[in-house]
Parts: structure tokens; sequence; C-alpha cells
């Protein structure tokens, strides 16, 4: 009997440590629930149109008035996968892991490191008041004569992707998972590794998606939390 007992409870055990790495769906498909909105236009005008909404059991991201969704919880140590598509014509827009401080760069993106979904240049990685490294810093993250690495105003903060030929056409679904481990972050897109960077400022903190300009639609957010290192 108390072998059986031992043996329920090591199973418990390990059920909790598999059910607690088990994947969730950032997106209910229904409502923005476990999101907020940060649109500064909206900070005088409460009734300005949503630049996020949920139509056709998607979450649309309309463009305009630019600002960001971010998740009302944070994060780390993570594989995000992103469902998207731009579906009338190519467009910009961008996910942001390790976000933390609003409006910390030019009154408008939060503290982060901007995963780029920019038509074209899908994986880029953008410093934004945080920063990361990658091989080849200077053939991938050009800078002009006075510039620094950084994730301030003024700094060269594009690192380019690895590749700009993994994109699918406007209306076709692109998948992008997003690997956040410790100070590493992984970037794929549809099935090929496009950028890879090392030594973040951030290791923690919560997802954001944005408005940028263009409608973008996303039909799956999912989170499968890693294991500690």
């Amino acid at each position: 009997m108390k072998m059986r007992m031992k043996s329920l409870a090591v199973l418990a055990v390990v059920m909790g440590a598999v059910s607690a790495l088990t994947a969730e769906p950032l997106f209910n498909g229904k409502d923005l629930k476990g999101w907020k909105v940060d649109v500064p236009k909206a900070d005088n005008n409460p009734d300005i149109q949503p630049s996020f909404i949920v139509r056709d059991g998607k979450l649309v991201s309309l463009g305009n008035p630019r600002g960001h969704l971010i998740t009302e919880k944070s994060f780390s140590n993570y594989r995000l996968t992103v469902e998207y598509r731009f579906a009338g014509k190519p467009g910009n827009c961008g996910v942001l892991v390790h976000s933390s401080t609003p409006r910390a760069l030019y009154g408008m993106f939060p503290k982060s490191i901007e995963v780029q979904m920019q038509s074209g240049h899908a994986g880029d990685f953008w410093c934004i008041e945080e920063n990361i490294e990658v091989p080849e810093m200077e053939k991938r993250r050009p800078k002009k004569e006075g510039q620094k690495y950084g994730g301030s105003k003024g700094d060269a903060r594009r690192i380019l992707n690895l590749t700009d030929d993994s994109e699918k056409k406007p209306g076709e679904w692109n998948t992008m998972v997003i690997e956040c481990k410790g100070d590493e972050v992984k970037v794929w897109v549809n099935d090929t590794l496009v950028n890879h960077g090392s030594k973040a400022t951030a290791s923690k903190g919560q997802i954001a998606l944005q408005a940028e300009g263009s409608e973008v639609e996303f039909r799956k957010l999912e989170l499968e939390p890693l294991a500690d290192k």
C-alpha cells in the first residue's frame, strides 16, 4: 500500500510538471481577454476607433491608430507560435518580446526587443531600449559613423535576419516561432531559422503586438513554457 501511494505521488509530480509546460493560447478566438491596449492617440480621445479587434475568430491589428496590444502577464523561457497574414497587401507589424516600460522610445514603443514581421524582412531584430547581439555584428547590424549599438534614439538598432525569402505571399498564412530562453532569442519563419541572438539585456517581460500602419490578421498565438536552464 505504501509503495502504491508513493508511486501515485511520484506520478502526480510528473503529471504536474508536464501540465506546467503545456502550451496555452494567448488569444481565445473571442475577445481580447488577457491583453491591454496602449494607443497614445487615445489618451485625449477615448472614443477613437479601435486599433485591435476580433473578427471572424481572428485577432486583427487594423494598423491605425498606431500603438500596441500588450499581454497583462509577463513571461520568460518560452516558445511562442504566431500564425499571421497580411490579408490584402504587403505590410508592417511586429512581435515585441521582453516588453516592459511603455512608450520608452519616441513616446510610442515599449522597452523591448522587436521581432520584425514587415513584409520582406520578417525575423529582423529591432532593439528598443534593450539590446541583443548576433554573430557578424558589423555585417548584420550596419551602423553609420558616430553610431553605437544600442536601443536608443540615434543608435544602430536594427539587426538583419539571415534570410529574406522565408515568407509567403500576402493572403497566405505564415508561421513565426519565437523561442526565448535565458538571454537568447531564436526566430523561425515557416520552419526556417531566420535569426538567433544572445546576450540580451532582458530575459523576461510582456509580449506585445503592433499596430503600425498595416492590417494584419492573427489566427494563432500560442505560448509553450520551456524548462528553466
